[in-house]
């Protein structure tokens, strides 16, 4: 959209029929909607505790809509534009935070990676769309049907989450963190397929383990801001906020939107004839391996991946920036072939880990009390990674040219390194599970995946002598009601 000819002459700078955009207001238009995010990540936290998963959702649809209208309505002004992209950027920034974690709080854990995963793939499906929608308008590229299209059908995609939403069960561990246990056994048995019967063993199971983690929880409180970073008597909440930043801000800085912010801009200075085809190609590969991505999360687990990816996408970051420095592509055509392969390689090995393993992290790591919390903390991180990411690439291209892959080949060595030493492993794990295995301290994250929770043979398979007693001794207690929590709690 930014090389549309009706975009440029609108918004652009310099004297009409000869304008471009200049690299500081072609920084702020685009990533001013990355400041907004990074504050709409935070205001999750509140409106995500405040009004439950659901409504907050609806919440940040409302805001993105808003900020929509404003682009479309802008005439000439690329202040007018570059607000409307801040407006939409408080509500995609508020979605950011709360999908994940309501698709973390609500999935059995058979199957939770693979859901969260399916956020990151919905992601890259609309990357596709988009780009499939600019390679269809660019035939009106003179008109401001070319751009405003593009904005206006963001409207028609958002909608149905907002409006959707409200009809699906609220997460169970909101409302057990309000009390509200009876609604929370419900929600957790339309979860599961089965509303007709709340007491059925499977639900009995995952009701008592989350009841028990919730209510010591509970016991102390409801956890602050300076809690995720000055800790609590729970082990290892500082290590965990700064590690679910860490992961969100490297997962920026693993170069992706390096691509998918100036691809077209890049390309085309690369002596390619059509970049916005390459945009597409880039989108494509996107969409298909993030499929695979989907497997491997359960399948192989979360480090792993992760690793791998990092130095996978770290190899093929140093090729692109060795041959566009060496055998710049403007004067040899086949460096631009290889450098289309290396952003496809590159683009393959994010949309299979570090796409959508990030947001899996961050639904998974964090307690309850803090979860809000850490999680807007994390995705902030994200979005502030994406901020600079979007602003310094214009200068970078400028100044360092191609070189710019050698510092997304340093931060993404970098990610694989703090994965070893510092994830831990929490596949096929409930999420209180998660939280007792971050508190051993004498665990170590390469070790982690070998851990099991109380009452498992191993991570899969449930002892049936401990799940039998505990539902024995749970029959005729009650374990809280709408009002308080039960034995005192």
């Amino acid at each position: 959209m930014q090389i549309f000819d009706d975009f440029v002459n609108r918004f652009g700078q310099g004297p009409p029929g000869n304008k471009a955009f200049d690299d500081i207001i072609l920084s702020l238009v685009v990533s001013l909607m990355s400041i907004g995010t990074l504050i709409g990540a935070l205001s999750g936290a509140y409106t995500a505790d405040w009004w439950g998963r659901r409504k907050s959702l609806t919440f940040g649809v409302g805001m993105f809509i808003i900020g929509n209208i404003i682009q479309i309505t802008a005439m000439s002004s690329w202040e007018h534009m570059m607000m409307g992209r801040f407006v939409a950027g408080l509500g995609v920034g508020n979605l950011s935070v709360g999908v994940p974690m309501y698709q973390s709080e609500c999935c059995p854990r058979e199957i939770r990676g693979a859901v969260v995963a399916s956020y990151q793939l919905m992601i890259t499906i609309g990357i596709l769309i988009s780009n499939l929608i600019n390679y269809g308008v660019r035939n009106i590229e003179g008109s401001s049907a070319s751009w405003r299209i593009v904005i206006g059908l963001g409207i028609a995609f958002s909608l149905p989450l907002g409006i959707g939403v409200l009809f699906l069960p609220e997460s169970p561990r909101w409302l057990a963190g309000r009390n509200r246990w009876d609604a929370a056994r419900i929600s957790m048995a339309r979860l599961r397929g089965l509303k007709a019967d709340p007491n059925n063993p499977l639900v009995e199971d995952d009701f008592q383990e989350m009841h028990s983690t919730i209510v010591q929880q509970a016991n102390v409180g409801t956890g602050t801001w300076l809690e995720c970073f000055a800790g609590s008597d729970k082990p290892r909440v500082v290590y965990r906020t700064l590690l679910g930043c860490a992961i969100h801000f490297l997962q920026q800085w693993t170069g992706v939107n390096y691509f998918f912010y100036y691809g077209a801009n890049i390309f085309s200075s690369a002596g390619i004839d059509d970049p916005i085809l390459i945009q597409l190609v880039l989108g494509a590969v996107n969409v298909v391996t993030t499929f695979p991505g989907l497997y491997i999360i359960e399948r192989v687990g979360r480090r792993i991946p992760l690793i791998v990816g990092a130095s996978w996408q770290a190899t093929w970051l140093l090729i692109f920036a060795a041959v566009g420095i060496a055998r710049p592509p403007e004067q040899y055509e086949s460096s631009g072939i290889v450098m289309i392969v290396a952003a496809c390689m590159f683009i393959a090995s994010f949309a299979m880990t570090w796409g959508p393993f990030a947001w899996v992290v961050i639904g998974e790591t964090f307690p309850l009390r803090t979860r809000a919390k850490q999680a807007s903390l994390a995705t902030a991180s994200n979005w502030l990674g994406n901020f600079m990411i979007s602003f310094l690439t214009p200068f970078a291209d400028s100044g360092i040219g191609y070189g710019f892959g050698f510092v997304f080949f340093g931060t993404n060595a970098a990610a694989a390194v703090i994965v070893y030493f510092f994830l831990y492993e929490t596949k096929s794990l409930a999420l209180e599970q998660v939280d007792v295995m971050y508190s051993q301290r004498e665990l170590k994250p390469w070790q982690s995946s070998k851990w099991s929770p109380e009452g498992y043979l191993d991570r899969n398979t449930r002892d049936p002598a401990f799940f039998d007693e505990r539902r024995g001794s749970a029959i005729g207690e009650p374990v809280g009601d709408e009002k308080g929590f039960s034995n005192g709690s």
